[in-house]
């Protein structure tokens, strides 16, 4: 790992006015700032983190991904880079690119084994931190996507430090439907209050299990020895949705190009997160259901927003352009940008 432990070791605050002056002039060329945020672990936040940087670059914009999880790395597999190199020189670290317009950094490039955990304490974190926002070389881009770590401890403070004369926009937080992930998701909403770090919306992510009903991942069982009867039920229904379709067992989403299968796996009991949002003031953006499509484009560091026949191997995702998943995500797509837009024609005060 090739990290300068000179400013490793340094506390946050040594040489504050110079390291902040430098961080003002790497990102002073980027359009956007937005930091990816959740008081809770395992709620999906830098998988979408990775999906809205896709989304984004897809759209024809500039890019950067920031994975400030120090110990967690995650983005080199959401990216499809694991394995690939930050390469340094006099002036910085060039990031790693995914395409043209798609840059990314995360600890994860560093190490000379991704297995390697990451065992430091929290002025070494810090001035990693610093680090990457000093030196990484991002250039001109519409957006920087910070994806950080779950909690509200040294990393955020670290984040709020040094881009505090960046002009960060605000964030987006990422929560589940439960209350045992909400109840951390408010502390994160009480945190970006102290900071004065703007909110653009909160996310419910995992709302509810989506699936094509002609999808391989879908079957049904009856009796107690659970005999598969999968067959018998989309044959019953194919008679009733479309009688004058011929069978086609290749593709069985031909019966049913429409008709997807809910469950609330994670049941929102106290309102879930657009009751939180309104209790809150905050803006609620919207839902994304637990898909299939979305777990296999992570696993293999693929867009969601390529055509179905590079995101998907499977019968689950010959729809997902048209899915209730995609609705979604381009739906909090669209409304992230168009914030950011009526944030830019505000007066500033």
């Amino acid at each position: 790992m090739f990290i300068c432990q000179t400013t490793c070791a340094s506390l946050p605050h040594s040489g504050v006015d110079a390291d902040m002056t430098a961080i003002r002039r790497r990102l002073e060329k980027i359009k956007h700032k937005i930091l990816i945020l959740s008081g809770k672990g395992g709620v999906g936040k830098s998988t979408f983190a990775a999906q809205l940087a896709f989304g984004l670059s897809a759209r024809g914009m500039d890019v950067g991904l920031l994975d400030v999880d120090i110990c967690g790395p995650s983005a080199p597999v959401l990216f499809g880079k694991e394995g690939h190199e930050v390469h340094r020189s006099n002036s910085g670290w060039s990031p790693v690119y995914v395409s043209d317009n798609l840059a990314v950094m995360s600890v994860g490039f560093l190490l000379n084994n991704s297995d390697d955990a990451v065992i430091w304490r929290g002025p070494r974190k810090s001035g990693l931190i610093k680090q990457f926002l000093k030196d990484t070389e991002w250039g001109p881009m519409d957006f920087l996507i910070v994806d950080t770590p779950p909690g509200t401890s040294d990393e955020h403070l670290s984040m709020v430090q040094y881009m505090k004369d960046t002009g960060v926009d605000g964030a987006l937080i990422i929560t589940t439907p439960q209350e045992v992930a909400m109840a951390d998701v408010r502390k994160e909403l009480n945190f970006c209050s102290k900071v004065g770090i703007p909110i653009l919306g909160v996310v419910e992510n995992m709302s509810g299990l989506s699936l094509p009903f002609g999808s391989d991942l879908v079957s049904f069982s009856s009796g107690a020895d659970g005999s598969d009867i999968t067959g018998a039920v989309r044959d019953v229904l194919a008679a009733h949705f479309m009688p004058a379709a011929p069978r086609n067992d290749a593709n069985k989403n031909y019966l049913f190009p429409r008709l997807n299968i809910h469950v609330d796996v994670f049941p929102a009991t106290r309102g879930g997160a657009a009751f939180m949002c309104e209790q809150a003031g905050a803006n609620f953006l919207g839902r994304i259901p637990l898909d299939p499509s979305i777990a296999w484009a992570s696993e293999h560091g693929r867009s969601l927003f390529h055509t179905q026949s590079e995101t998907s191997a499977t019968d689950a995702n010959d729809e997902v352009n048209f899915s209730p998943t995609m609705t979604a995500v381009n739906m909090i797509l669209s409304q992230t940008i168009e914030l950011l837009e009526t944030h830019n024609r505000c007066p500033q005060v």
